[in-house]
């Protein structure tokens, strides 16, 4: 099940403190440099940098192997951390962090806000229907995410790698193996077992660069017009914890969430984890693309009999000429 969120609602979202992992292109050259941007913020937009102790995994997963980042790795510019690192062998690459836990005190009111602005529907009915909605909140949260890019030509198995986190999106099928036009299916795990009747947030962006001083830009359309925010989808989690939606263009993907439940921990109200999971779709071959291949493929068949015939029709010419002069 998905709908397709209004505007006013899109723009909320837009302001939640979501945390992104987003590449350097996403598709990368093998052995080179590259940088990974943490957004902690929006998909877009960067509010504050992630101390290096908040971060109590940082793990890169490449060719069946995992390895834990070195905190030196890392370095902060304006509001974004960054992590810089040498790109390995050809192979679908992950990268993935997680967050330690904190602790959010909120009004009522501001409660309600959160829940309302970040999309945290299921609760904020729940609120409602309990006769809650006055009643103040003290949360833990922490905050879980990953990114999957391509390093060369060659594809790998490692974009189906469980990280292991308390709760994690992990795509069915290769990002990488599939164009516009197709559809994937991406499963929700929290603590190892498929999250049911989840909401989830499904956006896209045109592809994005990151220059080695943590600058970005964006690729431009034909007419010189950079893409902005394609708008955002909302899913929620089948039976066995999957969503699944069309990839409709190329560029970057992303997939949000926030599994937020009340608890009778001490001194506590609600306990929330938050994941997301970006990756790239490439060109590759449209429809449009395959029917024309499929024409340029029928005219070459066609062409071959009338060359054949050509030719047999300048050796019977030959032959018969001979033949004459023989005769004469």
């Amino acid at each position: 099940m998905k709908k397709l969120i209004p505007a006013a609602l899109t723009i909320l979202l837009l302001c939640s403190h979501d945390m992104f992992l987003k590449v350097d292109g996403f598709f990368l050259q093998p052995q080179s440099e590259a940088i990974i941007a943490l957004f902690n913020g929006t998909f877009e937009k960067s509010e504050n940098v992630i101390t290096r102790d908040r971060m109590i995994d940082v793990s890169l997963v490449g060719l069946g192997k995992r390895t834990a980042v070195d905190s030196t790795q890392w370095f902060d510019k304006d509001s974004t951390t960054y992590l810089r690192l040498e790109t390995g062998d050809e192979g679908t690459w992950v990268a993935g962090v997680s967050t330690a836990s904190r602790v959010i005190e909120m009004t009522a009111e501001d409660f309600n806000s959160y829940l309302d602005h970040d999309g945290v529907l299921d609760m904020l009915n729940q609120r409602k229907e309990n006769g809650t909605l006055n009643t103040d909140a003290r949360e833990l949260y922490s905050k879980h995410v990953k990114t999957i890019f391509q390093v060369g030509e060659q594809l790998s198995a490692d974009w189906k790698t469980y990280l292991g986190y308390p709760i994690e999106f992990i795509p069915l099928e290769n990002p990488y193996d599939i164009h516009p036009g197709h559809s994937l299916q991406v499963k929700l795990l929290r603590d190892g077992s498929p999250l049911v009747n989840q909401l989830v947030y499904l956006g896209h962006t045109a592809a994005e660069h990151t220059h080695g001083d943590g600058s970005t830009h964006s690729h431009e359309s034909g007419d010189g017009h950079s893409h902005s925010h394609e708008g955002i989808e909302q899913l929620r989690t089948d039976e066995n914890g999957i969503v699944e939606f069309k990839i409709e263009s190329s560029g970057i993907w992303y997939l949000r969430t926030i599994h937020l439940v009340t608890t009778d921990e001490e001194n506590l109200t609600h306990e929330s984890n938050w994941a997301t999971l970006t990756f790239a779709i490439g060109e590759g071959h449209t429809h449009d693309e395959d029917h024309g291949h499929s024409h340029a493929h029928d005219e070459e068949e066609d062409d071959f009999p009338s060359s054949l015939f050509l030719l047999g029709s300048i050796v019977l010419i030959i032959v018969l000429y001979i033949w004459f002069s023989r005769r004469k």
